[in-house]
């Protein structure tokens, strides 16, 4: 009596791990369509661990079979809201890579962007409300690439609005990205780095809130440089397009010592 109680409390503080392992032993003899019925049932009900497993063991069990090609497609899904964004980006580049003409491959592309996308949000900078375009872009710059195949290779497909939207939003962010790296220049001295990241800013970003700030950062560093030339050429630019910017009276008045 003690030990069956043991068992049962040793499963509780657990939270039922050695229970389930126990469980998957003895469902190992399922057949493959009431494996993936299980898996599709724990993946809609928040299971994402416990579906990982059942999927992946239907691809183990049959890896040419039925089942085989949708379980790999549904477990990219399962790693994602897992939180594991490597094994479900492994997963996306797997299923392009042995389906790249499956009618649902474009899905397969929009959740390697979705993942990427997520990664560069960052559950700290969530929490703390940070501002996403002062951190590191790498995840942001994959992502944008990660939506830019979908949307050529399928530009009618279901997800490709949601994924030009996105990109909207990776692209403005990435602008202002390089913007904040130009201000940090210019506040340390290094002014022909500051002149570079700007000049990327409107170069790559054009149409993107960035470029006004942009042409002021390029105006000031310019002007500091003794390139005075460049700096009057990109300062009538400035005016030309953004008239009313409160900042073209401080880049004339600009003193250099």
């Amino acid at each position: 009596m003690k030990s069956i109680t043991l068992f049962f409390t040793l499963c509780l503080l657990l939270n039922f791990s050695g229970c389930s392992s126990l469980a998957e032993l003895q469902e190992v003899n399922w057949p493959a369509d009431e494996l993936y019925l299980k898996a599709k049932e724990e993946l809609e009900a928040g299971g994402y661990d416990t579906a990982i497993k059942y999927y992946e063991l239907l691809e183990a069990r049959e890896p040419f079979g039925k089942y085989a090609q949708q379980a790999q497609l549904d477990v990219i899904y399962a790693y994602y809201k897992f939180n594991e964004p490597e094994s479900a980006i492994v997963a996306a580049d797997r299923f392009i890579k042995l389906y790249p003409r499956h009618v649902y491959v474009d899905y397969a592309f929009y959740l390697k962007g979705l993942v990427n996308f997520e990664r560069n949000q960052g559950m700290l900078a969530r929490l703390l409300k940070l501002d996403r375009s002062q951190r590191e872009q790498g995840a942001a710059m994959q992502s944008f690439q990660d939506f830019s195949e979908l949307v050529t290779r399928f530009p009618d497909s279901k997800y490709s609005a949601d994924a030009r939207q996105r990109m909207v939003y990776l692209r403005n962010m990435l602008a202002k990205y390089e913007l904040h790296v130009a201000k940090f220049y210019m506040k340390r001295g290094a002014y022909v780095a500051a002149a570079n990241r700007a000049s990327n800013v409107i170069k790559f970003y054009q149409r993107t809130p960035a470029i006004p700030d942009a042409l002021v950062t390029l105006t000031k560093a310019y002007k500091i440089l003794g390139l005075n030339d460049l700096s009057e050429s990109t300062l009538k630019v400035l005016k030309l397009n953004y008239p009313n910017h409160e900042k073209i009276a401080v880049v004339e008045n600009l003193v250099v010592k």
